[in-house]
């Protein structure tokens, strides 16, 4: 018999957890969950130690990791060492981030990404670029200068990703429905952020391509009395998937449990970590823009408390989904599974831990800390 069970562990499966089974991996892939009694005596198997195994986190917003920010490095080593530094936090797939920047580095970053998947760098499925078409108004630090109208050269180079997915943040009210359509037409997959749009506007984006919204609440207008805003839009509009961050600072935890319940539970709600390159490196401090970024707090700032971008990982995420939002665990892993794999249309090869998808999963211990991260049934990273 081939292939390899995991025993002694409780798994997440489809409808709960499953104690006294084992999840069965052959070829990278998932052959399915079994009771540990059926097993042959002559499978090879690994005792995870009573850990949980849950599905591979995904994370849809990753600025760096490992001391490098991907703006400043947009190579095929800056994406390998980046998706290395998130394994040890549970992430088994994520796309790495380009901040606003010209076109020529957002060109660079696609053929960094593409040459990753050639290459079968673990975990890389695509690329987010965030901005360059905003809002200046709702820049955050974004460098204002880099902020340019979408073009049909714009347009052009941000879907000419090869292979993998393509996810782009955009201001929908600086940008024409008929660029939005060119872009969703190519399979380019839209987020509203750093936006002013108003409701009505932000509604006939959700009606014509865009299906997101980039970490809700942050860089985006607020519900108001008389204007709910891109908030409020987000929330009435029952398939826009909202990506949020977790950290307690970034958002108050209490506007994502009311976000929640308007919109009648977590099944379009996504776990992201919008991390910079201070997460899995000791050096807590970066440049961005020339300025230096500092984690002050547990958040990245700039010296006049500008948020930029954010020290948390994946599994902090979820743990803060718990703490914070009093969530299940597996609720919270569903936000940082399958809720990102199913938005950026992955979630038939991965996200959860069904029959045939590939073998990416982590074994968590008692504490919600990472213990190991498999990726297509190998060890990416161990304790």
């Amino acid at each position: 018999m081939t292939g390899h069970a995991f025993i002694n562990g409780h798994i997440l499966g489809a409808n709960g957890w499953l104690a006294d089974h084992a999840l069965l991996v052959d070829g990278g892939r998932i052959r399915g969950i079994a009771p540990q009694s059926t097993l042959d005596a002559h499978l090879p198997a690994t005792d995870v130690g009573g850990c949980r195994i849950v599905p591979g986190f995904i994370d849809l917003q990753v600025n760096g990791g490992g001391g490098i920010l991907f703006n400043d490095a947009p190579d095929v080593d800056a994406v390998a060492a980046i998706a290395a530094a998130h394994h040890r936090y549970g992430t088994t797939a994520l796309l790495p981030t380009l901040i606003s920047d010209d076109l020529p580095t957002i060109e660079a970053g696609i053929r960094a990404v593409d040459a990753a998947i050639a290459r079968g760098v673990p975990g890389i499925v695509g690329i987010h670029i965030e901005g360059p078409f905003v809002n200046p108004a709702r820049r955050g630090i974004h460098d204002a200068a880099k902020i340019r109208a979408l073009d049909m050269d714009g347009i052009d180079i941000v879907a000419s990703l090869q292979s993998g997915v393509t996810l782009v943040t955009l201001a929908p009210e600086e940008c024409g429905l008929d660029q939005i359509a060119a872009l969703s037409a190519r399979g380019v997959i839209l987020a509203a952020g750093h936006s002013e749009a108003d409701f009505a506007t932000a509604t006939i984006a959700f009606d014509h391509g865009v299906t997101g919204v980039t970490h809700l609440f942050n860089a985006m207008r607020q519900i108001a009395p008389r204007e709910p805003g891109l908030v409020g839009a987000a929330l009435a509009h029952a398939n826009t998937w909202c990506c949020i961050i977790v950290d307690g600072k970034h958002v108050h935890p209490a506007n994502f449990r009311i976000a929640i319940a308007a919109k009648g539970g977590i099944d379009h709600f996504i776990l992201v970590t919008d991390a910079m390159p201070t997460v899995g490196s000791d050096d807590k401090s970066f440049y961005l823009g020339g300025k230096q970024m500092r984690v002050i707090d547990g958040v990245c700032q700039a010296d006049d408390g500008t948020l930029a971008g954010s020290d948390l990982d994946m599994a902090g995420a979820v743990r803060g989904a718990v703490d914070m939002l009093g969530l299940t665990l597996d609720q919270a892993v569903q936000m940082a599974s399958i809720n990102p794999a199913r938005f950026m249309r992955l979630d038939g090869t991965r996200g959860s831990l069904r029959v045939g998808k590939a073998a990416d999963f982590v074994l968590l211990d008692d504490a919600c800390q990472v213990a190991a991260t498999y990726i297509a049934g190998k060890p990416v990273y161990r304790r």
